[in-house]
C-alpha cells in the first residue's frame, strides 16, 4: 500500500540537511545550492558536480556550497530557512516550495518541458501497466515527479490503484529504483528517463534485466530556481549562466543539452495533477 506520508513527516527524516545553518549563521560570502537527492548521493556525486560549483561561482562572484539533503521534502525545507540561495528541483517538489516559500523559477533544461517517466521490470510477463496487478512496484521518493506523482497518475488512468493492486515501496531516488527492480527485489518500478539512460550508459544496470515496458505521457520537470530573498542582479547572472553554457562537462553532470527560460504557468497542468492526487 503507498504510504503517502505527508511533506511535513518526511521533514522529519531531515538528516544530514539539519546540518544546514539558517542564512543568518552563514558566511555573508558563501551562495549556498542544494539538489534534490534523484540520484544516490555519495562523495563522488559531490565531486562531479565541480564544474557546475565553478560555473556558478564564477556567476554569482562568491563562494559556493553545494549540498544534497538526504531527501526531497529536506531540499525544500532548506530554500524555506534562508539555508540555500539556488535550488534544483523536480516539478513536485518545486510547487511544494513555491506555495510554500514563494521560490522564483529560472531556467530549466529544454528535456524538462516534455518529460517522462520509464516504467522498467525485470519480468517477462509484465508488458503492459495491467499486468502490475498484485506485483512489488517501486517508486523513488514520495515527493518525485517522475518517480511518483507522474507514475501514479498513469496507473489511475489505466485502472490501476496503487493503494489497492500493487505491493508498493519507496527506495528513496531513482538509481535505488532501478537497482532493485535489476536485481530482481521488485517486481517493477518507476524512474527519470535521463538517469535511467545515463545507468544503463555507465553499466550500473542492464537493459534486458532492467526493460522498459511503459513510458508516461509528458509532463514537465525539473527547474532551477532561487529563494525569493535572493536579488534581481544574482538571479539574472545565474539565469545567464545556465543558458550560455555549453561546456561539456557542466551539461554531463546535469544530464542537459541546452538551457532555457523557466516559467511558473508551465507547470500548472502538472499542479493540478499534484493537487488531484492530494500530494499538493
Amino acid at each position: 500500500m503507498i504510504e503517502r506520508s505527508s511533506f511535513l513527516s518526511a521533514v522529519a527524516a531531515f538528516g544530514t540537511a539539519a546540518t544546514l545553518a539558517p542564512r543568518r549563521a552563514l558566511a555573508a560570502d558563501t551562495f549556498t545550492v542544494a539538489f534534490i537527492p534523484e540520484v544516490a548521493t555519495t562523495p563522488s556525486s559531490y565531486a562531479a558536480k565541480q564544474p557546475l560549483v565553478d560555473m556558478l561561482s564564477r556567476a554569482v562572484k562568491r563562494s559556493v556550497k553545494l549540498v544534497i539533503p538526504t531527501n526531497y521534502a529536506a531540499t525544500v525545507e532548506a530554500i524555506g530557512n534562508d539555508s540555500v540561495d539556488l535550488a534544483y528541483f523536480g516539478g513536485l517538489t518545486y510547487l511544494k516550495a513555491r506555495k510554500l516559500y514563494g521560490v522564483i523559477p529560472l531556467v530549466q533544461r529544454e528535456a524538462d518541458r516534455q518529460f517522462h517517466s520509464l516504467f522498467i521490470t525485470s519480468r517477462p510477463q509484465i508488458v503492459k501497466l495491467a499486468d502490475l496487478r498484485g506485483k512489488q512496484f517501486a517508486f523513488g521518493d514520495v515527493n518525485s515527479t517522475s518517480g511518483h506523482l507522474q507514475p501514479v497518475k498513469e496507473m489511475l488512468d489505466a485502472g490501476i490503484d496503487p493503494d489497492k493492486d500493487l505491493q508498493t515501496r519507496y527506495t528513496g531516488n531513482h538509481t535505488a529504483t532501478a537497482i532493485a527492480v535489476n536485481g530482481g527485489s521488485v517486481d517493477a518500478g518507476a524512474i527519470d528517463e535521463t538517469v535511467y539512460r545515463k545507468l544503463v550508459e555507465e553499466k550500473t544496470i542492464d537493459p534486458a534485466k532492467a526493460r522498459v515496458f511503459f513510458t508516461s505521457r509528458p509532463f514537465v520537470d525539473y527547474v532551477w530556481v532561487v529563494r525569493k530573498g535572493v536579488d534581481a542582479a544574482t538571479a539574472e547572472a545565474i539565469k545567464k549562466a545556465f543558458l550560455g553554457t555549453t561546456d561539456p562537462a557542466v551539461l554531463d553532470v546535469l544530464r542537459a543539452t541546452k538551457y532555457v527560460v523557466a516559467d511558473d504557468a508551465e507547470y500548472e497542468p502538472l499542479r493540478k495533477v499534484a493537487e488531484r492526487l492530494k500530494l499538493l
